[in-house]
């Protein structure tokens, strides 16, 4: 996700299950054959666009290889669809509109006389998820619900960055899903409402916990040392003002950087909860372990750090303990490598945690503060600000720091801060992995030459960035010997998937090597496919891609070109959901960035003027999915499989 140069913005990926083949039907005095089953299945990949239409559109030419027990295998060809842009209007609600605490549209009066509402053109988080016992849709397919975040405005109607001054928005759609084919079409949505959390504040990522509910994301929190010497300098109080609509209303930057949760409800219906004992930090996202209580999470931005969450109560998240982790620097070697020694902050519960909120806790209230090396006083550097900074935490105040200044904290006791652009998580549950995107592998884990604070991370730069493997352990202890209640610590962390940098930009702009991942993001994995899929968000590809990596073979496959600009955000692998398989992914910002590429006028021109045909000149994200991947679920059912499968989806026959 990027802010300012690092911005995120918003394609519903969703790969649509097919049918598969399997042999003719033996002849009935025949001995019975052994039923065929599905026993791998790998991506054939697409070249990167090569004309100005292309490098203006979402598509692909990819093809999904299946092989069988019996050793014969079959192509799938993937293809692209769209659901809706955000500027459409379903049921009358534009998809991105931004809305009160009221519910009324947020409205731009950028050009006077001209008052438009305010519409999102960074669609980002996805959960497609059925809900028991939902209505009906209409159209005779099965119900489903989808849950998108819209991060943020880019631009107001003047041209102006409107990016954190208005609140962001989610929306549920209610998905039909075709029973025959498992094709998605949207027959309403409706914006969740977040007044009884005091709005939502840039949602990033997200994910789908076990127990079926969306576990939302608000990054790049606020910087409450900032707000507390001068509020203009934060994006607080126009946050704030825009939401409530009151000119009189300031904030508080310690209401926002948690981990919302959204349940939806049969009648269609939301509850949306934040869990403030999960930490307050640069919430990516959250992933789940199967233990239903230990969390992962992404913490965005410069100076970031790793935590873990144990939550008291599987299913629960709204007590537990909160840790942080050391770097402990094994290899420095393409990406590095390192064990993870982890921290106990603290324990809490999100009553308690917000009380302080409740209550109009300050920076000062927590910390004392000095600008040079004092005794007593600990040197830290670390995001919000990225200033080194000397803190002490006040007597008494170690929960408050622990739960609503947790990077700081985290950082004074001893946990490393130098993670840089930690983005998209995921989960291997049968090889017991976490993956984890470094978006831009520079900065805080490069070597500290500047003696600036802690140097636990000290490897060489890659600006294309890594995405890590960590390895999860039973039995793990933090670093005073206590023994951590969980059976999925991460104990290692090594390079997995890892970008080239180019000295010079190529033809097309990139600098970045075009067959390798840049910048990755977004992850998501599929325990059926063994496929770690990684969308890009990168300024170092011209187009960016959303990739499929076989974690067994470690082949690398191009299946998605998002148009120039655009980021690939969203990922959400689903697996049998009725019978279907899907991969959810959004395409946020088309163009953005595209006058600054290093490549020929005319082809920057035609590219810009596709794109604005194509995306309603740069004002809209688009929300769709790719078809063709077959399902797992059904290739036990031979009669079905034998009929479809001999043609492939609608018809087209590899």
């Amino acid at each position: 996700m990027k802010k300012k140069n690092f911005r995120k913005k918003g394609i519903i990926v969703s790969i649509l299950s097919m049918a598969l083949a399997v042999p003719a039907v033996a002849p009935a005095l025949a001995a019975p054959q052994k039923e065929v089953t599905v026993k791998s299945v790998e991506f054939v990949g697409m070249n990167a666009p090569a004309t100005a239409q292309d490098m203006a559109r979402a598509y692909t030419t990819a093809q999904a290889k299946v092989t069988y027990s019996n050793n014969t295998t079959k192509l799938f060809p993937l293809s692209y669809k769209k659901l809706f842009k955000t500027t459409d209007k379903i049921n009358g609600t534009p998809a991105g509109l931004a809305v009160d605490v009221n519910g009324k549209p947020i409205m731009d009066n950028s050009v006077p006389g001209t008052p438009v509402p305010f519409v999102s053109d960074a669609p980002d988080s996805n959960s497609l998820l059925k809900v028991d016992g939902a209505r009906p849709t209409g159209k005779g397919g099965n119900p489903l619900s989808l849950i998108t975040h819209y991060e943020y405005i880019t631009s107001d109607n003047s041209g102006k960055s409107a990016y954190g001054l208005v609140p962001a928005s989610m929306s549920l759609s209610t998905i039909n899903q075709d029973k025959k084919t498992g094709d998605l079409s949207v027959t309403d949505l409706k914006k969740v409402d977040y007044s009884g959390v005091g709005g939502l504040w840039i949602p990033c990522n997200g994910s789908l916990s076990p127990w079926n509910t969306h576990l939302s994301s608000e990054e790049y929190e606020p910087d409450a040392r900032a707000f507390e010497a001068d509020p203009s300098q934060t994006y607080v109080s126009s946050f704030t003002k825009n939401y409530f609509q009151d000119a009189n209303k300031q904030g508080n930057p310690y209401a926002y950087g948690f981990i919302p949760e959204v349940t939806v409800n049969r009648d269609n219906s939301t509850k949306v909860v934040k869990h403030y004992s999960m930490g307050r930090f640069s919430h990516e996202l959250s992933k789940v372990m199967p233990d239903k209580k230990t969390v992962f999470f992404g913490d965005d931005g410069g100076n970031t750090m790793l935590f873990m969450y144990v939550a008291d109560k599987p299913s629960d998240l709204s007590a537990g303990t909160l840790y942080a982790a050391k770097w402990v620097q094994t290899s420095d070697q393409n990406g590095g490598a390192a064990n993870l020694q982890w921290i106990k902050l603290g324990h809490g519960v999100d009553k308690e945690i917000k009380s302080y909120i409740d209550k109009g806790i300050k920076f000062s209230d927590i910390f004392e503060t000095a600008d040079k090396e004092t005794p007593g006083f600990t040197k830290i550097k670390t995001y919000a600000n990225s200033k080194v900074e000397w803190l002490k935490v006040k007597p008494g105040m170690e929960k408050a720091a622990a739960f609503l200044e947790s990077r700081r904290y985290g950082a004074i006791i001893g946990a490393t801060s130098e993670f840089n652009k930690m983005e998209g998580v995921t989960l291997n549950a049968k090889d017991n992995k976490v993956y984890i995107a470094m978006s831009y592998m520079e900065k805080g884990m490069e070597k500290d030459a500047k003696g600036e604070a802690q140097d636990d991370i000290q490897l060489p730069k890659i600006t294309s960035g890594v995405t890590y493997e960590l390895s999860l352990q039973p039995g793990q202890k933090d670093k005073n010997n206590a023994a951590i209640n969980s059976n999925y610590v991460a104990s290692t962390m090594k390079s997995l998937v890892v970008g080239q940098d180019l000295a010079t930009p190529d033809a097309k702009g990139n600098t970045a090597a075009v067959d390798k991942v840049a910048n990755p993001d977004n992850l998501s994995f599929s325990e059926e496919t063994r496929t770690l899929f990684i969308g890009e968000d990168s300024g170092m590809h011209t187009n960016n891609y959303l990739w499929a990596y076989n974690v067994d073979t470690k082949k690398l496959s191009r299946i998605l070109s998002l148009p120039a600009g655009a980021e690939s955000t969203g990922l959400q692998a689903v697996n049998n959901l009725n019978g279907f398989s899907y991969v959810m992914s959004n395409l946020q910002h088309p163009g953005d960035e595209l006058a600054a590429k290093k490549m020929p006028d005319d082809l920057k021109a035609e590219i810009e003027k596709y794109i604005n045909q194509n995306f309603d000149n740069k004002r809209s994200g688009m929300v769709g999915y790719l078809s063709g991947l077959p399902s797992f679920a059904k290739a036990s059912n031979n009669q079905q499989q034998g009929q479809h499968g001999q043609q492939g989806q609608h018809g087209q026959r590899k």
